[in-house]
C-alpha cells in the first residue's frame, strides 16, 4: 500500500505542475506592468489588456478541454498544455512588440484554462476513492504556490536589477528585468512537459475506448489488489454516462434547480467582483499606490503569496470542521472589513510635491512648477494634473517616484488591508466555493453546472482586470476598493440569510434537501 500511495502521490504532484503554472502565470504579470507601460506607451485600457487577455482565452479552453480531453485522452491534451506553457512564456520573454506580448499571453490562457479543468479531472480518475480528496486537493495547494513562487521571483529579480553584479549584467537581468520575470515560467513549463510523457493515461479514459488491459495495469499499480474491482465500478459508471446521455443546458434551468443554481451563480460571481484577481495581478502596482517605492512593493508582494498559501492550508483543515457556511459568512466579512480599512486609508492621502523631493528624479522639473506646494486631497485630481503636464511616456516611468516623494498616509495599514484581504479570501471564497459547488448540483448535471458556474466566474474575473486600471485612473483608489467591500457586504448578508450548510451531508441527501 505504501508503494502504491508513493506511486498516486508522485503522479498527482506532476500533474499538479499545471496548476502552479497557472498560479506562476497569473501572477507574474503583477512585477511587468510597471516596465512595460512605460516601454510600449500604454494607457489604462491596454494595460487591463495586457493582464485579462489570458483569462479571455482561458474561459474557452475551459470550454473545450473536456470534450478534447475525452477525444484524445487526459494525458495528451495535459502534454500539450505544458508546451503552450512553455512557448507562451518564451514567446513573452522575446516579445518585440505589444502586439506580440498580448498574442503569447492569449497562447498561455489556453493552457491555463485546459489545466484548470483537466488537473483535478486527471487526479481525480487516477487516484483511489480514500485517498481522491486528499490527491486532488495538491492541485489547489499548488496553484497558491505558483502565485507565491511568482511574487518571490519577481522580487528577486527586480532586487538583482539593481545591483552592478557581473553575472546579472552578463545575463542582462539589469536590461531586460521584465523580460526575465516572464521567461523563467519556461524552466518548470518545459520540466512539466517532459514529465508529463513519463505518466500514465487516466485508466477511465482508456476503459472509455476499450483498452481494458492498459487501464488494468495502470490499475495494478494505483489500487493494488482492488484493481479488478475498480474497473467493474468504472465501467458501470460509464455505462450510466452513456444511459443518460448528453445532458441539454437547458436542463439547468428547470424548476427543480433554481435554488441551487442561483446559489452557485451567486457565489461564482461574488468570488470574483470583490477583486480579488484584481489584488492578485496588479499587487506590486497597488502598493506602489501608497507610495512606498518600487522595489518595496515587489517585497510586500511577497507577502501577499505567502498569506495565501498560508490561509488556504487553514481552509482545508477547517472546511470540515467548521462547515462551508460559516467559512463563507466569516470570509466575506473579513474581505469588507479589509476593502473598507484600505479605502479608509486611501481616502485620507494627500499629495504635495516638493522642489526639494523631486529634484532627485529625471524629468524636467518645470514643467510642474506650478504644482508645487500645492494639496491634494484626491488621488484622481493629482494624477491627472501630473499627466496633463508630463509626457505620457516619461510619466509611466517616474509615476511611482512621484508618488512616493509627494503622498502621506500610512502605508503600513494599506499593506494589513490587503493582507486581510488575501487571507479572508483563502480561508472562504477561494476554496470553498469549488467545493460547495461539487457538492450542490445533482450528479447527473453536475459536469454542465460547475461548467455553466465556472464560465461565468471566468467572465467575471476577466471583467475586473480589464477594467481595474480604469477604475484606479477616473474613480480612485478610496473609491475603488470602497466597491469591493460593498460586493463584500451584500455577499455577507446573502451567506448568512440564504448560504446552506452542505457539511456532512451525503449528496444524495443535498439533492432531495435543495433540488426540489
Amino acid at each position: 500500500m505504501k508503494s502504491n500511495s508513493n506511486y498516486i502521490t508522485s503522479i498527482a504532484a506532476v500533474v499538479a505542475l499545471g496548476g502552479f503554472l497557472f498560479g506562476f502565470d497569473a501572477a507574474v504579470i503583477s512585477g511587468v506592468i510597471g516596465y512595460i507601460k512605460p516601454q510600449f506607451d500604454l494607457n489604462d485600457i491596454q494595460i487591463g489588456w495586457a493582464v485579462s487577455s489570458l483569462t479571455f482565452t482561458s474561459m474557452i479552453a475551459m470550454a473545450t478541454a473536456g470534450p478534447l480531453s475525452d477525444r484524445f485522452g487526459r494525458k495528451r491534451i495535459l502534454v500539450f498544455v505544458g508546451l503552450l506553457y512553455a512557448a507562451s512564456a518564451l514567446f513573452s520573454a522575446i516579445a518585440p512588440s505589444y502586439t506580440v506580448l498580448i498574442l503569447a499571453r492569449m497562447l498561455g490562457g489556453f493552457a491555463v484554462g485546459a489545466a484548470l479543468i483537466l488537473a483535478p479531472l486527471y487526479i481525480a480518475e487516477v487516484s483511489p476513492a480514500d485517498k481522491r480528496g486528499r490527491m486532488v486537493s495538491i492541485n489547489q495547494l499548488n496553484i497558491v504556490l505558483g502565485f507565491s513562487a511568482a511574487y518571490f521571483a519577481n522580487y528577486y529579480l527586480q532586487k538583482w536589477s539593481g545591483t552592478d553584479l557581473a553575472w546579472v549584467q552578463s545575463l542582462g537581468i539589469d536590461e531586460h528585468t521584465w523580460r526575465w520575470m516572464l521567461g523563467l515560467e519556461f524552466f518548470p513549463a518545459i520540466f512539466f512537459f517532459f514529465a508529463m510523457l513519463f505518466v500514465p493515461e487516466s485508466p477511465r479514459w482508456l476503459l472509455m475506448k476499450n483498452r481494458t488491459q492498459e487501464a488494468r495495469s495502470v490499475l495494478s499499480k494505483t489500487n493494488g489488489a482492488a484493481a479488478a474491482v475498480e474497473i467493474d465500478t468504472i465501467l458501470k459508471s460509464i455505462e450510466e454516462d452513456k444511459a443518460k446521455g448528453k445532458v441539454p443546458l437547458v436542463e439547468l434551468f428547470k424548476p427543480a434547480m433554481r435554488l441551487v443554481l442561483t446559489i452557485g451563480i451567486i457565489v461564482g460571481v461574488l468570488q470574483q467582483i470583490t477583486g480579488i484577481n484584481a489584488i492578485f495581478f496588479y499587487a506590486t502596482s497597488i502598493f506602489e499606490q501608497s507610495g512606498i517605492g518600487k522595489d518595496a512593493s515587489f517585497a510586500q508582494a511577497v507577502w501577499v503569496g505567502i498569506t495565501n498559501v498560508v490561509f488556504t492550508i487553514v481552509a482545508m483543515v477547517l472546511i470540515d470542521r467548521l462547515g462551508r457556511k460559516p467559512l463563507l459568512v466569516i470570509g466575506t466579512i473579513g474581505i469588507a472589513l479589509s476593502m473598507f480599512l484600505t479605502a479608509y486609508e486611501f481616502h485620507q492621502a494627500t499629495y504635495t510635491l516638493s522642489a526639494e523631493k523631486i529634484a532627485t528624479i529625471d524629468f524636467d522639473q518645470s514643467l510642474v512648477s506650478d504644482m508645487v506646494g500645492q494639496t491634494y486631497d484626491n488621488d484622481v485630481t493629482f494624477k491627472n494634473d501630473l499627466k496633463g503636464r508630463i509626457p505620457s511616456a516619461t510619466y509611466s516611468k517616474i509615476e511611482s517616484e512621484l508618488i512616493q516623494s509627494s503622498i502621506s498616509m500610512n502605508a503600513i495599514l494599506v499593506l494589513m488591508g490587503i493582507l486581510g484581504f488575501v487571507a479572508s479570501f483563502a480561508v472562504s471564497l477561494g476554496p470553498v466555493m469549488w467545493v460547495l459547488l461539487s457538492e450542490l448540483f445533482p450528479n447527473r448535471l453536475r459536469g454542465l453546472a460547475i461548467s455553466f458556474v465556472g464560465f461565468i466566474n471566468a467572465a467575471v474575473s476577466f471583467l475586473i482586470q480589464f477594467i481595474f486600471p480604469w477604475e484606479l485612473s477616473n474613480l480612485g483608489n478610496a473609491p475603488t476598493y470602497l466597491i469591493f467591500g460593498l460586493f463584500a457586504v451584500i455577499g455577507a448578508i446573502f451567506m448568512f440569510r440564504m448560504m446552506p450548510e452542505t457539511k456532512g451531508k451525503s449528496l444524495e441527501e443535498i439533492e432531495q434537501e435543495f433540488v426540489k
